[in-house]
């Protein structure tokens, strides 16, 4: 809590000047971003329940990047997802915000298979066909109702219990479904980031050497998270090993750092307090899987 009090009154100090540093990424960035605020603020919003930041900077040459900063009092009922229609459907980032009014900020979900884009991994058993408009994952639940339970197929992704968000990597799924999930959110087997500050990227991917847009999410404790989101835009993004770097550099006592998905379907929107509207910092004009909110 004392973080977020500490980021504005520094960012009412700052004023201007905060904001023109924010236009280029300084030769000290990653030794100095342990600041409370090293970007410029664009959003902030402050309850008993819920209170988070939202903070813009460029860097690796300009690249708009986003870090939001989050304290939430019960995860297990604040952190809600949304899907598509099983099997069915894509939806875009806002159409999940008008299912969840009560939600302050949102992001993209699961990385998905579509027709366009049937990347699924060779361990996954059946046709291609089974898989299309649904999270990728050898596990789905949502709202605590399994909808696929791959046999055989570890599982890698996020899932939500009442210790909050926890990061799996390669745990079988009766010994995921043992830790009672109410919520998982998962993409490629290899997206686990860092764990404990040890790094989990596997060298020979070169997914990961890629520069595209991102959404990364990591846990400082039970009630505090991180969100990482950079822009495609004219630059081409950001690879995952810079976010790793950021991470790892700048915040070493996170428990861990996932990726959650990236390119085109990233997306970070927000509603400000007593506002109806939804507004959408970046992305929003892919369609998704699903989504993560935190709700009051």
């Amino acid at each position: 809590m004392r973080r977020f009090i500490s980021c504005l009154m520094i960012w009412a100090l700052l004023g201007f000047a905060a904001a023109a540093g924010a236009e280029e990424e300084p030769a000290h960035f990653v030794q100095n971003a342990e600041a409370d605020c090293f970007g410029k603020m664009v959003a902030a919003y402050d309850t008993a329940t819920l209170k988070y930041t939202i903070e813009t900077f460029l860097m690796n040459g300009g690249v708009r990047c986003y870090l939001t900063r989050v304290w939430i009092k019960d995860p297990a009922r604040q952190i809600r997802k949304a899907t598509g229609k099983w099997k069915k459907s894509l939806e875009f980032p806002k159409t999940f915000a008008k299912r969840l009014p009560e939600a302050k900020l949102l992001i993209n979900g699961s990385g998905y298979v579509s027709p366009q884009f049937p990347e699924i991994p060779d361990n996954y058993p059946g046709e291609s066909k089974d898989y299309f408009y649904t999270p990728l994952g050898s596990l789905t639940v949502t709202d605590g109702e399994v909808f696929r339970n791959l046999e055989g197929v570890p599982y890698y992704g996020l899932i939500l219990n009442e210790d909050g968000l926890q990061m799996i990597t390669g745990e079988e799924n009766e010994d995921v479904l043992a830790m009672n999930p109410i919520q998982t959110w998962s993409f490629y087997t290899t997206c686990p980031m860092l764990r404990n500050n040890e790094d989990l990227l596997p060298e020979e991917w070169i997914f990961a050497d890629r520069r595209a847009a991102r959404t990364c999410v990591a846990r400082l404790d039970k009630h505090q998270y991180l969100i990482f989101n950079a822009r495609e835009d004219t630059i081409g993004g950001i690879s995952l090993r810079r976010v790793l770097v950021f991470f790892r550099d700048n915040f070493p006592k996170a428990e861990w750092v996932y990726n959650l998905d990236g390119g085109p379907s990233s997306a970070l929107l927000y509603r400000g307090k007593g506002e109806k509207k939804v507004r959408t910092l970046m992305g929003g004009g892919a369609k998704d899987a699903d989504c993560m909110a935190f709700v009051e």
